[in-house]
Protein backbone atom coordinates (compact mmCIF):
# COMPACT_ATOMS: atom_id res chain seq x y z
CA UNK A 1 0.00 0.00 0.00
CA UNK A 2 1.31 3.43 -0.93
CA UNK A 3 1.16 5.96 1.88
CA UNK A 4 3.30 8.76 0.43
CA UNK A 5 4.15 9.99 -3.03
CA UNK A 6 7.21 11.84 -4.24
CA UNK A 7 6.47 15.22 -5.81
CA UNK A 8 6.67 13.79 -9.33
CA UNK A 9 4.55 10.67 -8.69
CA UNK A 10 0.92 10.14 -9.68
CA UNK A 11 -1.33 7.46 -8.15
CA UNK A 12 -3.52 5.74 -10.78
CA UNK A 13 -6.69 4.26 -9.31
CA UNK A 14 -9.82 2.60 -10.61
CA UNK A 15 -12.85 4.88 -10.52
CA UNK A 16 -16.44 5.21 -11.60
CA UNK A 17 -17.57 7.91 -14.00
CA UNK A 18 -19.59 9.64 -11.27
CA UNK A 19 -16.36 10.29 -9.43
CA UNK A 20 -17.65 8.86 -6.17
CA UNK A 21 -14.48 7.63 -4.50
CA UNK A 22 -16.04 5.49 -1.81
CA UNK A 23 -13.60 2.67 -1.17
CA UNK A 24 -10.26 1.03 -1.75
CA UNK A 25 -7.66 2.84 -3.81
CA UNK A 26 -10.26 5.41 -4.93
CA UNK A 27 -10.93 6.47 -1.36
CA UNK A 28 -7.21 6.64 -0.66
CA UNK A 29 -6.69 8.78 -3.77
CA UNK A 30 -9.46 11.12 -2.57
CA UNK A 31 -8.25 11.33 1.02
CA UNK A 32 -4.50 11.39 0.44
CA UNK A 33 -3.53 12.25 -3.13
CA UNK A 34 -5.81 15.02 -4.38
CA UNK A 35 -8.49 13.14 -6.33
CA UNK A 36 -11.57 15.36 -6.67
CA UNK A 37 -15.05 14.21 -5.74
CA UNK A 38 -17.19 14.15 -8.87
CA UNK A 39 -14.22 13.68 -11.21
CA UNK A 40 -14.18 10.10 -12.47
CA UNK A 41 -11.60 10.40 -15.22
CA UNK A 42 -8.17 11.94 -15.56
CA UNK A 43 -5.53 13.79 -13.62
CA UNK A 44 -6.35 15.70 -10.43
CA UNK A 45 -3.83 16.47 -7.73
CA UNK A 46 -1.36 13.59 -7.61
CA UNK A 47 -4.01 11.13 -8.78
CA UNK A 48 -5.28 9.79 -12.07
CA UNK A 49 -8.84 8.42 -12.10
CA UNK A 50 -9.06 5.47 -14.49
CA UNK A 51 -12.74 4.62 -14.93
CA UNK A 52 -13.67 0.95 -14.90
CA UNK A 53 -17.32 1.55 -13.97
CA UNK A 54 -19.92 3.84 -15.52
CA UNK A 55 -22.19 6.33 -13.72
CA UNK A 56 -24.50 3.48 -12.64
CA UNK A 57 -21.66 1.31 -11.32
CA UNK A 58 -21.80 -1.07 -14.30
CA UNK A 59 -18.56 -2.38 -15.74
CA UNK A 60 -17.22 -0.60 -18.80
CA UNK A 61 -16.79 -2.67 -21.95
CA UNK A 62 -13.31 -3.68 -23.06
CA UNK A 63 -13.62 -1.24 -25.97
CA UNK A 64 -14.31 1.61 -23.53
CA UNK A 65 -11.48 0.45 -21.28
CA UNK A 66 -9.13 0.52 -24.26
CA UNK A 67 -10.15 4.13 -24.94
CA UNK A 68 -9.50 5.00 -21.29
CA UNK A 69 -6.11 3.28 -21.48
CA UNK A 70 -5.26 5.36 -24.53
CA UNK A 71 -6.22 8.53 -22.62
CA UNK A 72 -3.97 7.49 -19.74
CA UNK A 73 -1.06 6.73 -22.06
CA UNK A 74 -1.49 10.10 -23.77
CA UNK A 75 -1.53 11.88 -20.40
CA UNK A 76 1.66 10.06 -19.40
CA UNK A 77 3.31 11.05 -22.69
CA UNK A 78 2.30 14.69 -22.14
CA UNK A 79 3.81 14.59 -18.64
CA UNK A 80 7.21 12.94 -19.10
CA UNK A 81 8.47 14.49 -15.85
CA UNK A 82 5.95 12.44 -13.85
CA UNK A 83 6.02 8.79 -12.80
CA UNK A 84 2.56 7.23 -12.93
CA UNK A 85 2.02 4.39 -10.44
CA UNK A 86 -0.54 1.93 -11.78
CA UNK A 87 -2.49 0.14 -9.05
CA UNK A 88 -4.59 -2.97 -9.68
CA UNK A 89 -7.36 -1.00 -11.38
CA UNK A 90 -10.53 -2.97 -12.07
CA UNK A 91 -9.67 -5.79 -9.67
CA UNK A 92 -11.90 -4.68 -6.80
CA UNK A 93 -15.53 -3.66 -7.22
CA UNK A 94 -15.37 -3.87 -11.02
CA UNK A 95 -14.29 -7.50 -10.79
CA UNK A 96 -12.11 -7.71 -13.89
CA UNK A 97 -9.50 -10.45 -14.18
CA UNK A 98 -7.14 -11.44 -16.95
CA UNK A 99 -8.70 -9.06 -19.47
CA UNK A 100 -7.65 -6.00 -17.48
CA UNK A 101 -4.10 -7.33 -17.10
CA UNK A 102 -3.82 -7.74 -20.85
CA UNK A 103 -5.10 -4.20 -21.36
CA UNK A 104 -1.89 -2.74 -19.91
CA UNK A 105 0.70 -4.33 -22.17
CA UNK A 106 3.32 -1.99 -23.64
CA UNK A 107 3.28 0.64 -20.90
CA UNK A 108 4.93 3.98 -21.58
CA UNK A 109 8.28 4.28 -19.77
CA UNK A 110 6.86 6.56 -17.09
CA UNK A 111 4.00 4.23 -16.04
CA UNK A 112 5.03 1.64 -13.46
CA UNK A 113 2.80 -1.22 -12.28
CA UNK A 114 2.79 -1.56 -8.52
Amino acid sequence: MITKLKDNEVFIFGSNLKGEHLGGAARQAYEDFGAKWGVGRGLTGQSYAFPTLDENMNRLSIIKLEAERDRLYECAKQNPDKIFLLTRVGRGIAGYGKEITELFNNLPNNIKQI
